[in-house]
């Protein structure tokens, strides 16, 4: 390992799902290069999924568990949540990092350039001492594979026991036995099948959806998801556009499918105060998904019936005080669209 220009404190991002051997040389030589390291979770209090199976307090407690106890007093964890607009998370990722070593002078940004998912580091110029690791490249896409894919858990473990530290193994071990593990299997291979449905494709599909965020009385309409990927999370109403509909016919379809609203198409139509594309390459699971989510804001001092339908196990009204304390219950980016239109979380 390369000897390092010491720094006040070094920086190291991730998402860490789950900690290999490749983190751990990076975590190794922060702290060589500094008295403190943060290290940052990334895509923090999103709900449990086949990509981010581990919560950022799992995610903080493996790593934990690879360092020596004299190590970890120097390392700091914090979460940082996806926003999906890099000015906003690099805001979030250096307050996080100030608050953790106030007035750092010399800050080392620890990583290593793979591919398109380390633009990040360049969000950072005022951190100049940039190290790359020559670590070999590991994927954690590949470790999660196996571990949702082998029937047995230990079987999975030892094909990756030379991928990941020791202690996360034995970490990996134990967390299997909770209750998501099961849940997880089960999503992993039905994101899976569904990719396969169009591996015959002459291209990676692209696809095309709606959602929609209705207000009222102080309430927004969710509803539960009946069905794989997020059964059982929180979502808007929303779906896929059909051949011959527009946008926002789609959203209004969609809408009386899945939540059996009782007011007119054309009062929603009336009601409609904004529409935003979300369209980052990451949002969904099922593959490249661009969705346009549409604002509805009825201006009334009632709820309008319900009627549960399609897709969906549950509609109901949410008041929108309640909604950050759900945040780690929504189905992929749901929260972060709430949070664009309502604004629920503060500004970095």
């Amino acid at each position: 390992m390369p000897k390092l220009a010491q720094a006040d404190a070094a920086v190291l991002i991730g998402r860490f799902q789950p900690f290999h051997n490749g983190h751990a040389k990076l975590l190794a030589m922060a702290l060589e290069a500094a008295p403190r390291v943060v290290v940052v979770l990334g895509s923090a209090f999103h709900a449990r999924s086949a990509k981010n199976p581990f919560t950022w307090r799992e995610r903080a407690a493996m790593i934990a568990a690879t360092l020596a106890p004299q190590q970890r007093a120097r390392v700091a964890f914090v979460a940082v949540r996806d926003y999906y607009e890099d000015p906003r998370w690099a805001a979030a990722v250096r307050q996080e990092v100030e608050k953790n070593v106030p007035g750092a002078q010399r800050v080392a940004l620890a990583g290593y350039l793979k591919d398109s998912s380390s633009a990040y580091l360049n969000l950072f110029p005022q951190w100049r001492e940039i190290f790359i690791s020559d670590a070999a490249e590991i994927h954690a896409t590949q470790i999660r594979d196996v571990l949702f894919e082998a029937d047995d858990i230990d079987i999975s473990l030892a094909v990756v026991a030379a991928l990941i530290p020791p202690a996360v193994r034995h970490y990996l071990r134990a967390w299997s036995l909770l209750a998501c593990y099961a849940p997880l299997v089960r999503e992993h291979r039905a994101i899976k099948a569904y990719r396969a449905a169009w591996r015959g494709a002459p291209y990676a599909p692209i696809f095309s959806t709606v959602d929609a965020l209705v207000r009222s009385a102080g309430h927004v309409l969710l509803v539960r998801r009946g069905g794989q990927p997020g059964k059982g999370l929180w979502a808007l109403p929303g779906g896929f556009v059909e051949q011959h509909e527009r946008l926002l016919q789609g959203a209004l379809r969609e809408l009386q499918e899945e939540t059996g609203l009782a007011v007119s198409a054309a009062a929603l139509a009336a009601a409609l105060r904004d529409v935003k594309v979300f369209d980052h390459p990451a949002r969904s699971l099922r593959g490249r998904t661009i969705t346009h989510a549409h604002y509805f804001d009825l201006n009334m001092d009632q709820l309008p019936a319900l009627a549960a339908g399609d897709d969906a196990a549950l509609a109901r009204w949410t008041p929108i005080a309640e909604l950050a304390s759900m945040e780690e219950q929504f189905f992929e980016d749901h929260f972060h669209i709430l949070d664009h239109f309502l604004r629920l979380t503060p500004e970095p």
